[in-house]
């Protein structure tokens, strides 16, 4: 019965990195820098939030949107983090994950034979839902910009069957971002162009030496932003994700999420408000924490002689394979074989990333200092 299962699904695979995780996961003694997963804990008041839901019995369902007072506060949050205004009753949706809210900013804004530019490399999240509509992911090679998404790269690339361009900043797997002069030429590109802007914004929270800064400042009336707590507030498990639009965009995305899930689980969206209020600038210390890391690895790596980009934002090293006879798997399975050390190969970040692997500094400094002294000993040999 398997040839009756829609092709597209069959021609789609599971993400490189959980792949390449699941892979390695049983070998004993392994340190594993892959998942881009938070170390530290869900804060206690977060926590203690979703028990007094359970407690206090708000366990139905709630409006398609998500709690009101939840929409007040995610759009509350981003006017005062990132000065864009956004309405509660009809511009907010509560989805479950960041990932929802790209699978249905997808599902409702492409169709059949349109072009889908996004940058290489990246997140393995995006294709796979774009191949899924029917439409056609379209790479800018981003490799010698820095790993920056340029308005020049952009333009080389519209074609009159483009309907969206992708921003992930900062990148996963990169951490590479934009600043405000690269987002306003971007935004002025677009702005008589019928082309939406996905801006995928999970990791604001966590950007070092510059502020964030939201695309949708400059093409508010184009741009779908996504957003989330599972990087800010270390609640991957939590599955809240928060995805804002003009009214016109978001009244037919809410008919998807709708359709998809009804509604995020209520019990989660009580303790994504406790960390909205409260918990507004629960990301500060962990992002000084991660700050550190970045810098105790990235001396470690220009200690190796290592090609690196430092970087801005996000919780990830991409970094070049000093050989150039291996392909990134081979020399991630070699690393795990010789080192038991596991990273992400580039190649899990579309063809782009061929040639690089990504490692993760999402990990205590003791498990990172082990991680980097294997690194070392096998390059060294």
């Amino acid at each position: 019965m398997e040839h009756l299962i829609n092709n597209r699904v069959k021609n789609i695979e599971i993400s490189g990195i959980r792949k390449f995780f699941n892979m390695v996961a049983h070998v004993e003694d392994m340190i594993s820098l892959t998942i881009g997963q938070p170390d530290f804990k869900t804060p206690e008041h977060v926590k203690e939030a979703g028990k007094q839901a359970i407690e206090s019995n708000i366990t139905t369902y709630t409006h398609n949107a998500g709690l009101i007072q939840l929409r007040e506060a995610a759009a509350d949050f981003y006017k005062k983090k990132y000065h864009v205004d956004y309405s509660a009753d009809h511009e907010t949706i509560i989805t479950v994950g960041a990932s929802e809210a790209i699978d249905i900013t997808f599902r409702t804004i492409l169709d059949e034979g349109c072009e889908v530019i996004l940058p290489g490399p990246v997140y393995p999240g995006y294709e796979p839902i774009i191949k899924l509509c029917g439409a056609t992911p379209i790479y800018a090679d981003i490799r010698n910009t820095g790993f920056r998404m340029t308005a020049e790269l952009i333009e080389s690339l519209i074609t009159e069957k483009t309907r969206c361009i992708v921003l992930p900043y900062p990148s996963n797997p990169t951490g590479v971002s934009l600043n405000e002069s690269e987002l306003l030429e971007i935004a002025q590109l677009l702005m008589d162009k019928d082309i939406f802007v996905l801006a995928d914004e999970i990791y604001s929270e966590l950007v070092y030496e510059q502020k964030h800064v939201s695309i949708a400042q400059f093409l508010r009336e184009k741009t779908i932003v996504i957003n989330g707590l599972s990087k800010s507030h270390s609640m991957t498990g939590w599955r809240i994700g928060m995805l804002f639009a003009p009214e016109y965009l978001a009244k037919h995305i809410l008919k998807v999420h709708q359709y998809n899930v009804t509604c995020a689980t209520s019990i989660s969206q009580m303790a994504a408000l406790e960390a909205l209020t409260a918990g507004i600038d629960d990301a500060l210390p962990m992002k000084e924490e991660y700050a550190i890391r970045r810098d105790y690895v990235f001396k470690r790596l220009q200690s190796m002689e290592l090609d690196v980009i430092k970087p801005e934002g996000a919780f990830y090293f991409f970094i070049k394979i000093p050989a150039t006879d291996i392909s990134s798997f081979d020399f991630c399975m070699d690393l795990v074989k010789e080192a038991k050390l596991a990273v992400v190969p580039g190649s899990a970040f579309s063809e782009f990333g061929e040639g690089y692997f990504r490692l993760s500094y999402a990990y205590s400094m003791d498990t990172l200092k082990e991680g980097l002294d294997r690194l070392e000993r096998y390059l060294r040999q």
